[in-house]
């Protein structure tokens, strides 16, 4: 068979849109993920309000190191125990500018948190900056490690 400039033209344009369905292909797979974890953080945010143990436990991971903007970290257990047993009265919890970036098997997002409350019958605000990692484990992403910081 003869290979002209019309075979040749041909077959780049099947390898070009090949690679381009498999772009799409990943493209569409990696916002699938992208959304399932901006959901998790929504789950978490509504757990942290509602002070839900079983979503709480759920949503994070046994290896669970969770930093707090004071420089106290926490395990899981520590974590799920501290929210159940939080000294003040929670009355708003927003985690606003929530980002979220993919790295294979993890993700890492970014966000404020943004809450007000009540403690000693004294009004509370906290707005801190979290960069937290979640981990794909079991089929659901779960949050391996967090740190909150103090915004300037």
């Amino acid at each position: 068979m003869d290979l002209d400039r019309r075979h040749l033209a041909l077959a780049g344009a099947f390898a070009l849109g090949g690679a381009s369905l498999l772009r799409n292909g990943s493209a569409q797979a990696e916002s699938g993920d992208e959304a399932a974890v901006t959901q998790a953080v929504e789950a978490l945010r509504q757990a942290i309000f509602a002070a839900d143990k079983d979503k709480l436990s759920a949503l994070t991971a046994e290896q669970l190191s969770y930093g707090h903007s004071s420089a106290v970290v926490q395990n899981k257990r520590e974590f799920v125990d501290g929210v159940l047993n939080r000294k003040g009265t929670l009355k708003s919890l927003a985690f606003p500018e929530l980002t979220v970036a993919l790295a294979g098997n993890a993700a890492i997002s970014r966000h404020q948190y943004v809450a007000e409350g009540e403690q000693d019958g004294k009004p509370t605000s906290i707005k801190l900056g979290v960069l937290a990692v979640w981990q794909k484990q079991d089929g659901g992403w779960k949050l391996l490690a967090r740190q909150g910081y103090k915004l300037s």
